[in-house]
């Protein structure tokens, strides 16, 4: 007989949740958001929906003592990503102690252990005080829309995401600040070299100075948790056709930012670099702006919340910061202090993805003995 808990994660995974943000068509959260909530309800656990935006749905179970106490929210998100090259994206299947499928690691296992300590607290609530808020979110693979709804509306002392770490403990993680920079040539036919101005070249000039700041990032501080600053250049595009000159090459650009950078590091450094080209060659035309932007996030010193989430493990695990951003930072932002723990598997975001069973059960077990201890 298998474990509830794995059965309802194949029914999550089963479920077509991929952000309509990033693949145009995509599913949505909203059918995923129906089963989520009624398995809440079904563990007798009050539940509210309401839309992020249109279509969106965040899904809140709450789980109220009636007594006094601090308040600790589950969190995880409902949307994946795309499943372009996959055979078989909800057609969930365990094999070797692994469960493949689109959403599997990030973060339907997570999910799946959330609702399943949500369950086993409603349904024995003996010594809980305050209460646990389950937040199970939309968007957060695109512009994380449902966190920054639930924050609006829903508050607490401390929070877990359920995102994978392997059951490592995350105490914070880097920001990122996206940047498009737009160079401008004039167009010409190709035998007519004196018309034309190449706005390919241009933004290849461009690139050897991004070139050189990441080089500087690499030899620069360290944060001793965060690590260093990174940037890529992500998109590239332009051009007409083989024989004109371009007129046009547009550069999508990705910061990775440390905590003590301040917003809007990325625009700053490339505004800097667009200067410098100007003043170097006055045929030098672009210009850039920032797209969207997430801070960094480190929980504060000394909050109780990551030992007694390692105790609760019962195992040995590490405590540190993560590589990727999560709606931790939203939270945090809000003044919840959290912290990342999950399941781990492979996979993530690519062709073939899974979830190791037994971190799922682990996380499920470590998420209860949390509750019972945070609230108490």
């Amino acid at each position: 007989m298998p474990d509830p808990t794995i059965a309802l994660l194949k029914d999550l995974v089963a479920i077509d949740s991929v952000n309509p943000s990033l693949v145009p068509g995509g599913a949505g959260e909203g059918a995923i958001a129906e089963r989520i909530a009624a398995d809440l309800r079904a563990s007798g656990i009050d539940v509210r929906v309401s839309e992020a935006a249109p279509g969106r749905p965040n899904v809140v179970g709450l789980i109220d003592s009636g007594r006094p106490g601090p308040a600790l929210m589950l969190c995880g998100h409902s949307d994946t990503v795309g499943v372009e090259g996959m055979a078989a994206p909800f057609d969930p299947v365990v094999r070797d102690g692994k469960l493949f499928g689109r959403g599997a690691q990030d973060m339907k296992g997570g999910v799946a252990a959330i609702l399943a300590a949500a369950r086993r607290l409603a349904q024995s609530p003996a010594g809980l005080k305050g209460r646990v808020i389950v937040a199970i979110v939309a968007d957060e693979e695109h512009a994380s829309l449902g966190a920054d709804a639930a924050v609006k509306e829903w508050t607490a002392d401390a929070a877990v995401v359920a995102e994978p770490t392997d059951l490592a403990i995350g105490i914070g993680h880097k920001g990122f600040e996206w940047v498009l920079v737009e160079t401008h040539g004039i167009a010409a036919h190709g035998s007519r070299p004196d018309d034309g101005v190449d706005a390919i070249l241009m933004m290849g000039r461009v690139l050897a100075e991004l070139d050189a700041l990441e080089r500087a990032f690499m030899a620069g501080p360290r944060h001793p948790l965060l690590g260093r600053p990174s940037l890529h250049a992500s998109l590239i595009g332009g051009g007409r056709e083989l024989s004109t000159y371009p007129d046009r090459c547009t550069l999508s650009i990705e910061r990775r930012t440390v905590t003590g950078e301040g917003p809007g590091s990325l625009l700053r450094e490339v505004e800097t670099i667009l200067g410098r080209l100007r003043e170097a060659d006055p045929r030098f035309r672009a210009e850039a702006r920032s797209s969207f932007e997430r801070p960094p996030y480190l929980a504060p010193d000394g909050h109780p919340l990551p030992r007694q989430l390692r105790e609760s493990l019962g195992r040995a695990t590490t405590v540190g910061a993560m590589s990727f951003w999560t709606d931790a930072a939203i939270l945090g932002g809000a003044g919840i202090t959290s912290v990342v723990f999950g399941p781990g598997g492979a996979g993530l975001h690519g062709v073939e993805e899974y979830v190791r069973l037994d971190e799922v059960l682990a996380c499920r077990e470590a998420l209860v003995t949390l509750a019972r201890k945070y609230c108490a």
